[in-house]
This record gives C-alpha cells, structure tokens and sequence, in this order.
C-alpha cells in the first residue's frame, strides 16, 4: 500500500480492505496522503470468535488456563454469576460513538433500545419501533424514517434532510443538548473532522459516508454569533468529489449566517 497524491475523499474505498481473513487482513489500494492521520474501526471477529480471544487472554492474565471453546446457547437456570461488569455512562458511550464514527457500538446502542424486562434477545424491528414510538411522543415528525441496523451502514435505512433537521433542533431544546452537543466533533479540532479554515473551532458537525453517498449534520455558530442548524446529503455516483461543496456550505452558512 502507498500513500497517493490527490484529494481526500473515499479513503476506505481507495484502500481496498480485505477482511476475509480476520486475523490477517490486507489492504492493497492507495492512501491518500492529504487524509493525514485517520481512525477506522472495523469488527473483523464474529461474536463467538472475539469472545473466546479475549476471555482467554484475560484468563491467562491471572494466570488461568482455558482450552475450551465458545459456543452458543441459552443460559441454564442453574447458573452461577461470577463477574459483573458496568457500562460507563451513556453521553460517555454516545461521545465516543460520535466523534470517531464507531459503528459497532452504534449498533449496540440501538439493539439496547429494543431490550425489555422479558429477557428476550434484541431485534432490529423491536429497537426501531422504540425509536419510532420515542419520536411520536415529542411530536417530532419524521414520518420517512426507515431505520434497519442502526448504525448508519444500510442501503435500506432512510431519512431526509429535512426530517433530520427537525431532530436537531429538538435535541438543541432539550435537557440533554450539553451533552449531545459536546458528542459530535468540533470542527479541525478533535473527532474524525477534517481541517477547514474559517469554521475552526465553530461548529460541531457528524460527517458520513458510503459509496455514492456523503454527509454533514449538526450544529454551526455564525460569525455573527447566531447558531444555526446545518443538513446536507449528497446521493449521487460522484458523491466522493463532493467533500468541497460540503466545506463551502460549512464556510458559507459561518460566515453569512
């Protein structure tokens, strides 16, 4: 893999990942060199096998032995617990989700949603209807919303910009604004964001991508001190070139707005 000349647009594409082999994967494309340094967080292991590595090398590191294997099933009622291990708190979880794009734990986070006092395992369907039921009951109108994994990974998930709009200006006049606010990264200072020049440090803004797809949501305070909510989405074969139009809609709105 080389480092390439040219703009930093689809990086991951341009990378050309294999997983196949978890444990050994590689990359035979190009990085661009204008991308600097970048975080990719990307679950290779099925559940059983990434359980089993790290229960055995917690194991060992209290000198424990395991030549077991890990299987699937459903709990015995005779079971014993022998470890409780706690979440930490919730904006904790939802900042770390948001400023680096971590994908896996925004799906759990959304399967946790669908959980309930039966004990029954989560779904898709039932975590969705909670989102869907939560947004009825705030009167917050987002009747396009198709949600399907919950991490923003689909080709069947939908809303619009509208819609998500909507959403943040009633996160905005929430209770818990500080918090999610302070998730999303601040624009050439922490998070996944690139360098821009005259929005630096005046707006938090979650960038998104897939193939033919590119994106921009959140918060920008003007140069006149008002805050306005911003939403693109560009869905489009050329959707990868269109980092610059997203950057001149980010300065625009700074500086006119």
């Amino acid at each position: 893999m080389n480092g390439a000349p040219g703009p930093c647009n689809d990086w991951r594409a341009q990378l050309q990942a294999d997983f196949s082999s978890p444990f050994a994967p590689v990359f035979g494309g190009t990085f661009p060199l204008a991308c600097g340094e970048r975080t990719w967080s990307v679950s290779v292991l099925d559940h059983a096998t990434y359980f089993g590595a790290v229960f055995r090398a917690l194991w060992k590191n209290v000198d424990g032995t395991w030549a077991g294997k890990v299987r699937d099933g459903t709990t015995p009622p005779d079971a014993r617990r022998i470890a409780v291990n706690y979440s930490p708190p919730l904006a904790e979880v939802i900042r770390d989700i948001n400023k680096f794009s971590n994908n896996v734990m925004a799906r759990q986070v959304f399967l946790t949603l669908g959980t309930d006092e039966s004990g029954r395992g989560a779904t898709n369907e039932r975590s969705a209807r909670v989102v869907k039921e939560w947004l009825a009951g705030r009167a917050i109108s987002m009747p396009e919303l198709v949600l399907d994994n919950g991490s923003g990974l689909s080709r069947i998930e939908r809303v619009t910009a509208a819609g998500m709009a909507r959403l943040l200006v009633a996160a905005f006049e929430g209770p818990l604004m500080p918090e999610f606010m302070g998730s999303l990264p601040l624009v050439n200072v922490d998070g996944l964001t690139r360098a821009r020049s005259t929005a630096a440090g005046s707006a938090h803004i979650k960038s998104g991508s897939l193939v033919d797809v590119r994106s921009e949501a959140g918060y920008v305070r003007s140069s006149r001190g008002k805050r306005y909510v911003l939403v693109v989405f560009v869905n489009h074969p050329q959707a990868a070139n269109a980092q610059s139009f997203l950057d001149f809609i980010l300065d625009w709105l700074y500086l006119n707005g």
